[in-house]
Order: C-alpha cells, then structure tokens, then sequence
C-alpha cells in the first residue's frame, strides 16, 4: 500500500495568537481545563477520522470542515487562556530580589 501525504491547510475561525504576544513555557493546567481540553482533541480527532475515513475532497464550506476549525479554535482559546508557570531561572530571580530587597 503506497502512502501519500496531502498538505491541508485550513484557516483558522478565531485569530490565532501574535507569536509576540505568546511566551514560550509550561502552562498550568487546572483540572477543569484540562478535561475540556482532552474531550475537544477527542472530538476533533473523532471528526477529523470520519472525514478521512470518508475520502471526501476538502472544501472550506464543508460544515465537518467547519466544525472541526471551530472545536480546534475553542481548543486554543482553553489553552491560551491557562497561565504560563515561571520558568526556574524566573522563580530564582524573583526569590533573590524579595530577599535582598
């Protein structure tokens, strides 16, 4: 069985986030968030097979398309809206500077 891979690019419904506005670390995810976010991956990766499975061509006006741009889309916003936990070099800087201060 030969494989092929297709690029597909689909626009995103919300803005993503500025990669200036994004600082890269861990974020802390709270238990609610993190249950919201693996049942949206479990949706999307539910629709996202069917389609596949199905075989059909990709449109951006197919609603399964659509669906799945608005549940990455909300997926995002879940994660992006989790705080970014202080790296160890930040938590350093911050205990010396209470101390000496």
């Amino acid at each position: 069985m030969a494989a092929t891979t297709t690029s597909l690019r689909i626009p995103a419904i919300a803005p993503a986030a500025s990669v200036a506005k994004v600082r890269t670390g861990r974020r802390h995810i709270d238990p609610r968030s993190g249950r919201a976010l693996e049942i949206l991956g479990h949706a999307i990766e539910y629709l996202t097979d069917e389609f596949v499975e199905e075989g059909a061509p990709v449109s951006a006006s197919d609603p399964r398309v659509q669906a799945v741009q608005l549940l990455m889309s909300v997926n995002r916003q879940v994660y992006f809206d989790c705080p970014i936990m202080p790296t160890f070099a930040e938590r350093c800087r911050a205990f010396l500077h209470s101390y000496f201060a």
